[in-house]
Order: structure tokens, then C-alpha cells, then sequence
């Protein structure tokens, strides 16, 4: 069995040193592993065999069509309207447009469920407005990088989804709702931090608004806003599933853009392209996670890991912040997906063991995992930040250290602080 276990893990790790991408590693790796217990043909028949059957649930068809949610709102004008509704609420503080940008990261990533489409969408329009006003574009970049992964805290969230199949059931409108006290506490810790630096670098005041002026940006982006209402609010009503929500999402979101009149056919096309390649790439790392999940179960791992750590500590508390160290490393190196679906069964089983709810277990992970996007080398939320900055990683350290620390105390209050998490949920109940 510790062949097994070495084959997987090292074959795993080399492959992704040497650049190969996250989901062939992990099918690549998991053939390799099988290969010692079986022969070849079982090997490769299993994984697939897996990996079809990981695909099969009906939970999982509310990806792409939040992913497409996401693409029409990224393109049908929703982002620059609920900046506009954000700026004319707090950008005349000084250092206005770094709230903005902490603000309208959450609303739309909330709105679209994914941290990358925010930090796209939000960076591209506000960055040159910074510049423009001499603001720091690497902590602009940082700021931007860091609240964007708020949206997959705050429903619907395309992770929280993955991590209900991964848990074996776990309860997506309990998930929806435990992430957003979490997800809004982060988003001031950001603003809190901000604050500071913005007292440091004693930016000026923004032009202040009228309220007139936030009056009609509110009713400009409250039709993006009601998308939040609609989907949460049917879900927690019972009225229709998660999936079924997504694609009412769809359908909202393609009338709003139709109002706006921000998108043509061409533009209308090239979103659906585009979302069929992010749908791809997500659902093949799905895929091969989940063959994983089983090659790991198959080799008693989670068993093994779970003997190990309650063998170090009986202390629920201990163990907790053992494995939060232990996310924190894996989010370094691994995509949030397939570390949802790798350490979900893993972690689970010890954390209720330990009279741990696994929907506070849920959010906890989400979270750990968020600050992983944010970090080098694969943090894929880094990237798109500053690419969109147009500043190099090397120069955006700096001030997201701080931001790293903040992230990390509230991960901390979130997973010791559990009410944090379920007062929602148990309020509906």
C-alpha cells in the first residue's frame, strides 16, 4: 500500500513541476498508481470507468450554467454598473475607489460566482481610474486579487456546489447560506486594511456624490442586485433546486443584457464559446478528481490520514488548525476544484468525528482554499490580477502580505467561531 501511496504522490507532484496541466496530472497519475495493483487495461478502464461516473449527478449541471451566468453579466454591462452604484456610495472617502473595488468585487463575484471573472471585470475597468488618480498600482492589483475570491464565500458559488458532491450531500442552500456572513466579514477585514494603507499614503478625498446620483446608480444595478434574491431566495424557499436556479440565472441574465443593450449577436456568441471552454476545463477537472478520490479511497488513505492526525491530537481544536496549515500548503500548488474533491473525503470524516458540522467544515475549506487563488505559483486569481494591472508578481508581494495576514486571522475566527457560519443556516431551519 505505501507504493501505491508514493507512486500517486510523487508521480503527481513531478508532473506538475514539469508543467503538465492539473487534470492530466492528477488521470496520468492516478493510472500509474492503479497500474501496480492492476494491469494496465484495468488501470486505464477503472479511471475512466471513474471519471464518467464522478460526472454523473445532476447537481453538477449547475456549473455551466452559472459559468455562463457569469460570462453574460461579465459582458452585458452588470460589472460597470454596480461599480458606478458602489462609487457613488463611498467614493468620495479618501481613497475612495480602493473601497469601490473591495465592494464591487463582492457584488459581482457574488452575482457571477467566480473570483476570476471579478478580478477581470473589476480590475479592467477601475484600474486605469486608479493610475489616473495616482493610486499604487501593485496594491490596487493586491486589493483586487484578494477580494475577488469573496464572491466564491458568498452565493452562488460553483465551489460550495462542488464541495456539497464531494461531502456526499451536503445540503446547497445550508452552503449558500452559511457563506455569507463569512464572505461579507472578509470583505471588511480587506477595507479595514485598506484603510490603513490609504491613511499611510494619505489619499486625497473623491468628488462627493449627490443623492441623486446614488439614488439612480442603485436603481441602475438594482436588477443585477435582485439576481442575488431571486436565486438565493428561490432555493431557500424550496421553490427550485440549485440547478434549476442556475438556469433561471441564465435566462435572467440574457434579458438584463437584452435591456442594456450592451451585447450583440457577435459578443452574445463569443460568451458562449468562452464558457464552454471554462464549462471544459472545470468539468474535466471534476473528472479526474474524482477518479482520484476513488484510487485514494481504494488505497485506504483518507483512513490512514485520519488514524495519523487523531493520533497527534485529540484536541478538536488542534486538529483543526492542522488541517487549515495543511489547505493553506495544498492551495499553493493545486486549483480549488480538485482540492475540494481530493480532501473532502479525507478531512471530512475526521472533522465530524470530531463534532464538526460539515457545513461549517465547508465554508472553512472554501476559505482556506481562496487564499490559495491569491498566491504563486498557481494562484490563477493572481495572474488574471495582475495581468489586468499590467504589473509583474514580484511587485504585488509586497502589499499583499498584509492582506494575506488579514485573510488568514478571519479564516481562523471562521473556523473557531462555527456560529459565524451556521447562525444562518439554523435560522431558516
Amino acid at each position: 500500500m505505501m507504493i501505491e501511496v508514493a507512486i500517486l504522490v510523487i508521480s503527481f507532484i513531478i508532473l506538475l513541476g514539469i508543467g503538465v496541466p492539473v487534470a492530466w496530472s492528477i488521470g496520468i497519475s492516478c493510472v500509474l498508481t492503479l497500474a501496480v495493483s492492476l494491469d494496465s487495461l484495468a488501470a486505464y478502464t477503472t479511471v475512466a470507468q471513474r471519471m464518467a461516473t464522478g460526472l454523473d449527478s445532476f447537481s453538477l449541471l449547475a456549473i455551466p450554467f452559472f459559468i455562463l451566468a457569469g460570462q453574460i453579466m461579465n459582458q452585458g454591462g452588470i460589472a460597470t454598473r454596480l461599480i458606478n452604484f458602489a462609487k457613488a456610495l463611498i467614493g468620495s472617502l479618501p481613497g475612495g475607489l480602493i473601497y469601490v473595488n473591495v465592494i464591487a468585487a463582492m457584488l459581482f463575484g457574488a452575482i457571477s460566482g467566480s473570483a476570476v471573472a471579478a478580478a477581470s471585470a473589476i480590475g479592467g475597468i477601475l484600474g486605469p481610474r486608479m493610475e489616473k488618480e495616482n493610486y499604487s498600482r501593485e496594491f490596487g492589483a493586491a486589493i483586487n486579487v484578494t477580494s475577488s475570491t469573496t464572491g466564491l464565500v458568498i452565493p452562488p458559488s460553483n465551489v460550495l456546489i462542488v464541495y456539497s458532491l464531494a461531502s456526499g450531500g451536503v445540503s446547497i442552500a445550508s452552503l449558500f447560506l452559511a457563506g455569507y456572513l463569512p464572505g461579507i466579514i472578509m470583505g471588511l477585514a480587506l477595507m479595514l486594511t485598506a484603510a490603513v494603507w490609504i491613511k499611510i499614503k494619505k489619499y486625497p478625498a473623491g468628488e462627493k456624490s449627490s443623492a441623486k446620483r446614488i439614488v439612480w446608480t442603485f436603481l441602475d444595478a438594482l436588477p443585477s442586485l435582485l439576481l442575488l434574491i431571486i436565486v438565493i431566495g428561490g432555493i431557500v424557499a424550496g421553490i427550485f433546486t440549485a440547478t434549476e436556479a442556475s438556469a433561471i440565472a441564465v435566462l435572467y441574465c440574457l434579458i438584463l443584457a437584452a435591456i442594456y443593450r450592451e451585447m450583440n449577436p457577435k459578443k452574445l456568441y463569443n460568451t458562449f464559446l468562452s464558457s464552454v471552454g471554462t464549462t471544459s476545463v472545470v468539468m474535466l477537472l471534476i473528472a479526474t478528481s474524482m477518479s482520484m478520490s476513488w484510487v485514494m479511497s481504494f488505497e485506504n488513505i483518507p483512513q490512514n490520514v485520519s488514524e495519523a492526525l487523531l493520533g497527534l491530537s485529540d484536541n478538536k481544536f488542534v486538529i483543526l488548525l492542522i488541517i487549515n496549515l495543511l489547505l493553506l500548503f495544498v492551495g499553493t500548488f493545486m486549483d480549488m476544484t480538485p482540492a475540494v474533491l481530493i480532501f473532502t473525503p479525507i478531512f471530512l470524516p475526521i472533522t465530524m468525528e470530531l463534532g464538526v458540522d460539515p457545513v461549517h467544515f465547508g465554508i472553512m475549506m472554501v476559505m482556506n482554499l481562496c487564499v490559495g487563488l491569491c498566491t504563486p505559483p498557481v494562484g490563477s486569481v493572481l495572474f488574471i490580477g495582475v495581468g489586468v494591472a499590467k504589473t509583474t508578481i514580484e511587485k504585488v508581494i509586497k502589499p499583499l502580505l498584509p492582506l494575506y495576514i488579514v485573510m488568514f486571522i478571519v479564516l481562523l475566527l471562521v473556523t473557531f467561531v462555527p456560529e459565524i457560519s451556521l447562525w444562518l443556516p439554523q435560522l431558516f431551519e
